[in-house]
């Protein structure tokens, strides 16, 4: 997003974070709702362009928005949404990606809340990993002849029992509604969420094997210390890196692995 998208965003994500500070609020209900929204906007055209149209004024849309969701949903969410219509928009697309965004961060909230998001965030990753080993699970993933319903149950399969719930809805939203989205775009999207609700950094470190505790610690502090913000590890194992870790962070990649040595010894040795 770009501009007053951006800001209008931003605004609504600030106005979440307050709404959702009160324990009284339930917070999984409330994602669930902005994904029936993101629905409702995403089929309805006019309805979107109406409540983005400049030429209208906020008051205007907010009440149509109360008019449209009052008694279907709870008055944080009408709430909420009417704050996102009040604001400017660049393009009427970018409101439906906005609360749909908004839907997400709300599961992530309420897994942070829980204690829970460190889970959500390694399985996500984790997800992520397995789909990009296995041409046949993405294929069924995001095949366009395949229903809804078969889809989430195929994750239900996958993930049910196995996951933490918030995971589970995540994944399941992302591969029912993929609204243009890859999987790996959606999946990147909810690690950028999570590290959003704490102020930190993720790292995708590869290593030949797995780190001990202590080594995870060490590697989080030093990054921790390199980047002046947390640092989570999402940490994924590949022997063909053969010893040392590589780190990515962002288009950032420190890359201490032996693989890569021996490459560039061989690139110079051919030089």
């Amino acid at each position: 997003m770009i501009g007053a998208s951006r800001e209008a965003l931003a605004a609504g994500r600030e106005n979440l974070e307050s709404l959702t500070d009160n324990t009284s609020v339930d917070t999984v209900k409330l994602a669930e709702e902005l994904a029936a929204v993101t629905a409702l906007l995403n089929r309805e055209v006019s309805l979107r362009r109406t409540l983005t149209d400049p030429s209208r004024s906020g008051q205007d849309k907010a009440q149509l928005i109360a008019s449209l969701l009052g008694g279907q949903v709870s008055g944080e969410t009408v709430d909420l949404v009417s704050g996102l219509v009040r604001s400017r928009w660049s393009g009427a697309r970018d409101l439906v990606d906005a609360v749909e965004e908004l839907s997400a961060y709300a599961e992530i909230v309420a897994a942070d809340k829980a204690g829970k998001l460190d889970n959500v965030e390694d399985e996500v990753f984790r997800f992520g990993r397995i789909v990009a080993g296995s041409y046949e699970l993405r294929s069924a993933l995001t095949e366009p002849k395949a229903t809804a319903e078969a889809k989430a149950e195929l994750v239900k399969k996958l993930l049910g029992g196995r996951a933490e719930a918030a995971s589970v809805r995540l994944i399941t939203t992302l591969v029912v509604h993929p609204r243009g989205r890859s999987l790996e775009q959606g999946l990147d999207a909810y690690s950028k969420l999570a590290a959003a609700r704490r102020d930190r950094v993720v790292a995708e470190v590869t290593t030949a094997v797995p780190l001990l505790d202590s080594q995870k610690e060490r590697l989080s502090a030093a990054l921790t210390r390199l980047y002046g913000r947390q640092v989570h590890l999402n940490i994924d194992i590949d022997p063909e890196v053969r010893g040392g870790v590589r780190v990515q962070i962002g288009d950032e990649i420190i890359d201490g692995t032996v693989s890569s040595r021996l490459e560039g010894a061989r690139q110079a040795l051919e030089g």
